[in-house]
């Protein structure tokens, strides 16, 4: 048995067709849909990126605790599981946040692995002279402005070095992929990981995509929308859209090229196929952009999900149960028949793809410092801070580390010891303020919305445009977070945080 997980990042399940979407061209995501079991009721758990792919090795929540950083000592890796147990596994990514040091521990839980450079502002290519191109994020930005050290310049200066599809990192990823699978088709027991960093803005694909979607903006390259209120022109807005489709449509391109290869080897019978993605993206709903800001609507955080497994054999069907992120690691792991380790919370899918049978009542989901949310597939209910001040709030880690750099000095002075969490197997772990990081910041200044509580029903407002007040249906949806954060073992400054009298639950 084998196993091929094909992840993006930012893949908006609004545009894809089997989704509903009728003007994207994404003909071999709707392929896949007729080949594996399409799941209807997908959502993160942590975001963004980094959260994200800790779920994916370690099958339980990561944002009740800490932010961004890298995998704990302590932390259960399912690709490092997979080959201490004789599934050989190995990740095909260029996604480059896994060399900076908020994920630098993650890559090296696979067996082998392979990078390729240059998405977003990845510090690749060096060049002292300004590159010839200007920007319209929130206004017009000239490089010639900007110091040398900064990520939209850096951008600037990786586009010039893929400006053909053959040199674009999508390319090379999928490539270095492709040829993992050649060279082990006829091999059994292996895990391939092929990671993509598209669709996620900046919008930057080829030509050859760009002439799918008639486009006639005329001004300043707009493919890379802030993370903040839109601002911007209609025309503006609708071409960043077709940016984003461009990318969307690239993605298609190379998801078929693995489809042919399991058509061409046969592989379908015994080899198991996950097409997943992190989190969506605001791409103008709810007047914002972005994703690192609360609330979360269902655009950020309802995420698609196909699977084919062979053992079962479904496929063009969709399943309505509530899945989560969290029971990647664990789905993987049932299917090389190996132990899920206790400190999973995740569940196997197995029962969900076979019959649709529920695996869970509930889910969280949220970013550390931000909303604490939780859906049953029906509601969604958007817990807000108690209080403007956002405190208490503590980073637990023993990988004191954000996104791009090291805790600072001033942070680390707060440190003391903090007794082990039920995970943490007997670990003590650091207790650090985090009230004052760059990822709370963030999400604090940029919504009026962020002290406020929300509810949603989704069967009658599956648009998330007219919260409901209804006081059984909240107390319901409390009871479910606080049990949720129970079964976690959530620190008890998150309770105190968000208001929650956990009397009687």
């Amino acid at each position: 048995m084998r196993a091929i997980m094909v992840m993006y990042d930012s893949l908006n399940r609004r545009y894809l067709p089997p989704y509903g979407c009728d003007w994207v061209k994404m003909p071999n995501f709707t392929r896949l849909a007729e080949k594996s079991a399409m799941f209807m009721n997908n959502y993160v758990g942590s975001m963004p990126c980094m959260p994200a792919r800790r779920e994916i090795h370690t099958g339980r929540y990561n944002f009740l605790h800490c932010g961004w950083g890298p995998m704990e000592p302590y932390d259960d890796s399912m690709p490092q599981i997979l080959h201490e147990n004789g599934v050989y596994s190995h990740l095909c990514s260029d996604h480059y946040h896994y060399w900076e040091d908020g994920g630098c521990t993650y890559h090296n839980r696979y067996a082998s692995w392979q990078m390729s450079r240059g998405q977003e502002g990845d510090q690749w290519m060096g060049q002292v002279k300004n590159p010839d191109l200007k920007f319209a994020r929130s206004k017009p930005v000239n490089v010639d402005e900007l110091p040398l050290v900064n990520h939209d310049r850096q951008d600037a200066v990786n586009r010039q070095f893929m400006s053909t599809i053959e040199t674009h990192p999508q390319h090379l990823t999928f490539k270095d992929g492709m040829d993992f699978i050649e060279r082990n088709k006829n091999d059994d027991r292996w895990f391939l990981q092929i990671e993509t960093f598209d669709p996620h803005e900046p919008y930057f694909s080829n030509e050859k995509y760009h002439a799918l979607y008639e486009d006639n903006y005329d001004g300043p390259e707009f493919d890379w929308p802030p993370y903040e209120k839109v601002s911007q022109s209609p025309e503006m807005v609708d071409h960043v859209k077709k940016r984003s489709a461009a990318l969307h449509s690239m993605c298609d391109e190379y998801l078929g090229k693995v489809l042919d290869m399991m058509d061409a080897h046969d592989m379908w019978k015994d080899t198991m196929l996950i097409v997943n993605t992190d989190h969506g993206y605001l791409m103008s709903e709810h007047d914002y952009w972005g994703k690192s800001h609360c609330p979360y609507y269902n655009e950020v955080a309802h995420s698609p999900l196909f699977i084919w497994d062979p053992r079962l054999g479904v496929k063009g069907q969709k399943r309505q149960s509530l899945t989560q992120t969290i029971d990647l690691a664990p789905t993987v792991l049932e299917f090389f028949d190996l132990p899920i380790p206790a400190d999973m919370t995740g569940k196997p899918l197995r029962d969900v793809i076979e019959s649709d049978t529920p695996i869970r009542q509930a889910g969280l989901f949220g970013m550390f410092g931000s909303q604490i949310n939780v859906t049953d597939g029906r509601y969604v209910y958007m817990r807000a801070p108690e209080s403007d001040t956002n405190t208490p709030l503590n980073q637990y880690t023993l990988m004191p580390t954000h996104m791009r750099k090291m805790y600072s000095v001033e942070e680390m002075r707060t440190a003391t010891m903090h007794s082990e969490f039920v995970f943490t197997k007997g670990c003590p772990v650091m207790k650090i303020d985090g009230s004052d990081g760059l990822e709370v910041k963030m999400q604090l200044d940029r919504t009026h919305e962020r002290n406020q509580n929300l509810l949603f029903d989704l069967q009658s407002d599956p648009e998330q445009k007219h919260p409901i007040t209804d006081a059984a249906v909240e107390q319901r949806m409390i009871e479910l977070m606080i049990k949720l954060m129970k079964e976690h073992d959530a620190p008890v400054d998150q309770y105190e945080r968000m208001g929650l009298n956990t009397n009687g639950c």
